[in-house]
């Protein structure tokens, strides 16, 4: 009894170490117990690795899985720690997850939590995760179809009431989701069914995206649906037409968008800029890599290896094809997720590199594989010390001072810098 009151008590000391993002904490937990990272005994049935994500806390999250937490844990309420991070947009816990093969096919997807909260970043990593990986043994043309299939069930999976992560995003307003869901082939004339849970069930059975974006009331969204194609005279159980669901809503400044009589032009859009074609790639690299997040990585490979240009902490583990640059695996995660696309001689998706803006497309391993004390993946378990931070952003001394160095990701700047390197030209050039 005595022993199980103490397993409680240090249970809980490590949900509030997750909660708090407490890492030192976290790792001594862990190291006397390690199978606290597979309680699920907390409120709400939340795992630690539920309360982590829920937090964005990605190096706990990443602790607790080398630990064995379920990464497929549910709580009472049958949410996964995928779903939480999707919930409160926290992409590096979502990156984190998928490359521990989380589940990603089954209810109310995380898609449909992402698309609600208009966390687009979410929404761009978890379609690539379902795209799988494009380089298997089958030829390219197969792998490109298979691709395609995969993508299109997931991003058209229903949730109860046959509602699609399009029309949650499109019913919230969140112009980029809708934008990134419908170029990655969302159906425009998915329908949703009687059972629809409230509000929805209000809109009417039968409703496409574009009846819960005249429900929503943001023109952009309507603009969109209706350039690519959406049906303004579709009708639903109901009766309604859009511009009926519109005028119902009291969104009356959308009749001239949604009016099947409208003769004023719609504007067009070009492919959504965060379509990512290197995701794929990358996503199954880092499953065999892992993500090296820990601090102690910057002193454990050859001092003959190339560093990282961006982080300058981890060895170069990956190369993009075409201009063959060399990235670590963590750090070209971090472009793919967060920088935009732009369309390079007409393919959309590609990604600028940070050295000398060619569009990436996928990206391969170097020659030299990392040595198996970097790993970090479920195909290569290691304890890691999370006591410091994996990468990213750096401090730079400058006469006294502190200042933010151009070793970050940052995605309103449009590039990833290395600490070294003096751009051509502005970032501002790459579309934001």
């Amino acid at each position: 009894m005595g022993n199980s009151l103490g397993c409680v008590g240090l249970g809980e000391r490590l949900a509030a170490a997750a909660k708090d993002g407490d890492a030192a904490e976290a790792q001594r937990l862990l190291a006397a117990n390690p199978g606290l990272a597979r309680c699920t005994t907390f409120g709400n049935l939340n795992s630690p690795l539920h309360v982590a994500a829920a937090k964005g806390h990605h190096e706990i999250a990443a602790l607790l899985l080398e630990n064995g937490a379920d990464v497929n844990a549910r709580n009472i309420y049958g949410q996964t720690p995928l779903m939480q991070a999707c919930r409160f947009g926290h992409w590096e816990v979502v990156q984190t997850l998928l490359v521990w093969r989380v589940e990603n096919l089954s209810g109310r997807t995380a898609l449909h939590m992402a698309a609600a909260g208009g966390h687009v970043k979410c929404v761009r990593l978890l379609v690539a995760d379902a795209a799988g990986d494009r380089d298997g043994s089958s030829s390219e043309v197969a792998a490109m179809v298979i691709s395609s299939w995969l993508i299109d069930r997931y991003v058209n999976k229903a949730a109860n009431g046959g509602v699609t992560a399009l029309h949650l995003a499109a019913l919230h307003g969140h112009v980029e989701c809708v934008h990134l869901l419908i170029d990655e082939r969302a159906s425009l004339a998915a329908q949703t069914l009687p059972c629809a849970a409230p509000p929805m069930a209000s809109i009417g059975a039968g409703s496409t995206p574009l009846h819960y974006a005249a429900c929503g009331g943001e023109v952009k969204c309507c603009q969109i649906l209706v350039s690519r194609g959406a049906d303004r005279t579709a009708i639903n159980c109901n009766g309604w037409l859009p511009i009926d669901a519109a005028r119902i809503w009291g969104c009356n400044w959308l009749e001239h968008v949604l009016s099947p009589k409208s003769h004023l032009p719609i504007p067009k859009f070009p492919p959504s800029g965060y379509l990512s074609q290197p995701l794929p790639s990358l996503i199954a690299i880092a499953r065999e890599q892992g993500l090296n997040l820990s601090s102690e990585v910057s002193d454990g490979f050859d001092e003959g290896a190339d560093a990282c240009a961006v982080c300058l902490e981890r060895p170069c583990t990956v190369a993009a094809e075409g201009c063959d640059h060399e990235l670590c695996v963590k750090c070209a995660m971090d472009l793919c997720s967060v920088i935009k696309s732009y369309d390079s001689a007409g393919i959309a998706g590609e990604i600028p590199c940070p050295l000398c803006r060619t569009g990436i497309a996928s990206f391969r391993t170097t020659a030299a594989p990392p040595p198996p004390s970097l790993a970090g993946s479920p195909a290569r378990r290691s304890r890691r010390n999370n006591s410091g931070g994996g990468g990213g952003e750096h401090e730079v001394s400058n006469s006294g001072g502190s200042e933010k160095g151009y070793g970050s990701i940052d995605p309103d700047a449009g590039a990833v810098v290395p600490l070294y390197y003096a751009p051509p030209f502005a970032p501002s050039a790459i579309l934001t």
